[in-house]
C-alpha cells in the first residue's frame, strides 16, 4: 500500500543529503569501532556507581554504526510512529492514488532532508522504536569528526560520550516503564492531530510565519513544528519537554561527575564542547538547527543538568532516584526550573 510518506524515498534522500564522512584509513576505522565497544563496557561500571540503577542481566544491544545505518534505523523508527497517524489522516481525507504517490515522494524527500542533516550531527542515541528492548547507537564517523574539530584526546572524548549514552541505556532498561511512558505520550500526541483540512492549512500558514521569523534570527527557538501543535498537544509537549530535560540532564550530570582520573582531559573537553554547542556551525547549519528546534534541546541539557545537580546535592542519589518510581514522580517543566518544588512535592 502506498503512503503519504514514501519511506524508501526518505532513506535514499537522507543518504544523498548526509555529509561526507571524515577521511580515515581502514585501520583507523576498525580501531575506533573497537575502542567504542570497549568504552561502553567501561562506562557501564561508572554509570552504575554514579546512578545506583541496576541494568537487567540481558540489556539492550549496543551498535557502533556509520551514517547510512543510522539513517536506516531512524527511518524505520519514524515509520513505526508515523504510519498509524498517516493512515488516520488518509482515512479522514481520502486522496487519489496518483496524488498520494506524488505527495509521498515529495514528503519522503522532505523527511530525508531532515534525516540527512541529523545523520551528521548525532554522536549517540538510545533508540527504542525499532527494537522492543531498545538499542544503543554510536555513530563512529561523527565522533571522529567532532574529536578532530575540537582537537581533544580521542580516547578521553569517546569515553566521555559513552558515559552519556550508556546513562540513557541504563535509564530505559533499569526503569522499564519509561519506554512505555514515551510511547503513550507519542500516541496521545498523534490522537490529537487535527484531521480537518482547514485546520491543518491554518496551522501550516502559522508555521510558514514562524519559518520567516527563524530565517531572520527571531522566533522562540522551539522549531517550526511546535507551531503546528494544538492547545491539547502543547499540554503533552510540556510533559515531554520536562521528561527530555530530565533524562538528558541526568546523562549530562553523570558524564561530568566521574573522577578526574577517569578522563584526564575532561575539563578541556567540556569547555570546547560547550563552545561548539553554543556557537558551532555555518549559517545554514544554525538555520536548520533553529528550524528543527535543536536550540531548545540545548536548553534541555543545561536546565536538566542543573535540576539533577540541585536535587542530588539536597537529597542525595537515593533521594533523587525516587524520580523513577512512577509517572507521578516525574518532574513538571516548572519543577525542572525550580527543583525545590519537586523536592517539596515528592519528599515532603
Amino acid at each position: 500500500m502506498s503512503s503519504l510518506i514514501d519511506w524508501d524515498v526518505a532513506a535514499r534522500a537522507a543518504r544523498r543529503f548526509s555529509p561526507p564522512s571524515p577521511g580515515v584509513t581502514r585501520r583507523e576505522a576498525d580501531d575506533a569501532v573497537g575502542e567504542l565497544y570497549r568504552a561502553t563496557a567501561i562506562a557501564a561500571d561508572h554509570v552504575a556507581q554514579l546512578t545506583r540503577l541496576q541494568e537487567p542481566p540481558v540489556t539492550a544491544i549496543t551498535r557502533v554504526i556509520d551514517r547510512p545505518a543510522w539513517i536506516d534505523t531512524n527511518a524505520g523508527g519514524l515509520r513505526t510512529i508515523m504510519d498509524p497517524l498517516v493512515e488516520r489522516l488518509t482515512a479522514a481525507n481520502p486522496v487519489g492514488a496518483l496524488a498520494e504517490r506524488v505527495g509521498g515522494r515529495l514528503t519522503g524527500t522532505q523527511v530525508g532532508l531532515v534525516l540527512g542533516f541529523l545523520s551528521g550531527k548525532v554522536l549517540g542515541q538510545f533508540e527504542f522504536f525499532e527494537r522492543p528492548g531498545g538499542q544503543l547507537l554510536l555513530v563512529a564517523p561523527n565522533l571522529v569528526a567532532v574529536e578532530r574539530a575540537l582537537k581533544v584526546d580521542p580516547h578521553d572524548f569517546r569515553l566521555w560520550v559513552c558515559l552519556h549514552e550508556v546513562t540513557h541505556r541504563v535509564q530505559f532498561t533499569a526503569v522499564p516503564w519509561l519506554r512505555q511512558h514515551m510511547l503513550d505520550e507519542i500516541d496521545e500526541l498523534s490522537a490529537t492531530v487535527a484531521a480537518d483540512p482547514t485546520e491543518l492549512r491554518r496551522r501550516l500558514s502559522s508555521a510558514l510565519g514562524e519559518l520567516a521569523k527563524v530565517a531572520r534570527g527571531q522566533g522562540t527557538g522551539a522549531g517550526v513544528l511546535s507551531v503546528l501543535a494544538t492547545p491539547e498537544q502543547r499540554v503533552v509537549l510540556e510533559r515531554v519537554t520536562a521528561f527530555m530535560s530530565l533524562v538528558e540532564g541526568h546523562a549530562e550530570y553523570v558524564m561530568n561527575a566521574v573522577p578526574p582520573s577517569v578522563i584526564p582531559s575532561q575539563q578541556l573537553i567540556e569547555s570546547r564542547f560547550a563552545t561548539r554547542r553554543k556557537h558551532g556551525g555555518n549559517p545554514l547549519d544554525r538555520l536548520l538547527r533553529r528550524l528543527l528546534g535543536m536550540e531548545a534541546k540545548t536548553r534541555q541539557y543545561v536546565d536538566g543538568s542543573a535540576f539533577v545537580r540541585t536535587v542530588i546535592d539536597r537529597v542525595g542519589v537515593d533521594g533523587f532516584n525516587a524520580i523513577w518510581t512512577s509517572r507521578e514522580t516525574l518532574p513538571t517543566r516548572e519543577e525542572i526550573a525550580e527543583p525545590s518544588r519537586w523536592i517539596a512535592r515528592v519528599h515532603a
